[in-house]
Formats: C-alpha cells, structure tokens, sequence
C-alpha cells in the first residue's frame, strides 16, 4: 500500500489593478474549476465598465430590495470591494455543486498586496485589460464607498 503524500502547491497570485474585473472573474473562476487555489490583490482597483451614474444606480436599486413581510430579512449585499469581487467570482461558479464549493474554497480575494505576497510573481490577463480610456471605467473601490464601505 503506497501512500501520497499531498504536496501543498503554490497559489496562482493575480494581480487585479487596472483589469475589468468580469472578465478576470470568468478566468479566475476557471481556473478554480481546473482545481488551482488563487489569490487576487487589490480587489479595490479592478474595473466596471460604464457610466458612474448607472453603476451606482443599479447598485444602490440592489441595496434597498427589502421583504414586505419583515424588512429585517432583506438579501445582504456585499460593500467591501474584497467581498464585491468574491461574491462576482461565486456567481461563475456552480455553487450549489460538490465541485463548485471546493473550487469556491480555493478562492482568497485582498484588499491591497498584503505582506506574504509582495515579493511572489503576479499574473495579469491580457484580454482583461481595458480596451477605452481609463475614464470610462469605474473601480470597484468607489463602488464600496459609494455602498457605503469605510476605507481603514
């Protein structure tokens, strides 16, 4: 009887600034379902595309969804740009499956470049880079404060 011993590898490090943040989703979520653990850096400066206007519109409409039946048991939205990122990369996966679950455990997003991952090399995707000027694109940072999230 041989025994494998399980070799921890290492994560895929993904740099998130400056990249539109639903198709750096769609590939990070792929690679989870390949059985890969990712860490995503600086969630706050990934991109949405589109007017700021409807942006935060369609986020606040989102925000003030209550029950008619008790107010309290309203869905909760996500304001930190971590969570806003991780909730983006879940809805990509098939969560309610075995497989989804364990590839959404792999999963660890980050406000910033914490300290153990400053000096590792981090990926980018190319087809995730903004393809209009750089105004025309809003950062998932004011998505948060504008929801309401406190920067520390």
């Amino acid at each position: 009887m041989v025994v494998e011993i399980a070799k921890t590898e290492q994560p895929v490090v993904v740099d998130a600034a400056q990249q539109v943040a639903g198709r750096m989703a769609s590939k990070i979520a792929k690679l989870l379902i390949e059985g890969k653990h990712v860490v995503v850096l600086n969630a706050e400066t990934s991109l949405m595309s589109g007017s700021k206007k409807n942006i935060f519109a369609e986020y606040m409409q989102r925000k003030e969804l209550k029950s008619i039946v008790n107010p309290i048991n309203a869905p909760h939205r996500p304001r930190q740009p971590n969570m806003i990122l991780n909730r983006m990369i879940r809805g990509m996966l098939p969560r309610r499956k075995p497989k989804g679950q364990n590839a959404f455990k792999r999963l660890k997003v980050h406000i910033g470049i914490p300290t153990p991952y400053r000096t590792v090399e981090k990926m980018t995707f190319e087809d995730a880079k903004p393809k209009k000027p750089l105004q025309l694109y809003v950062t998932i940072g004011e998505i948060a404060v504008n929801q309401g999230w406190r920067k520390r």
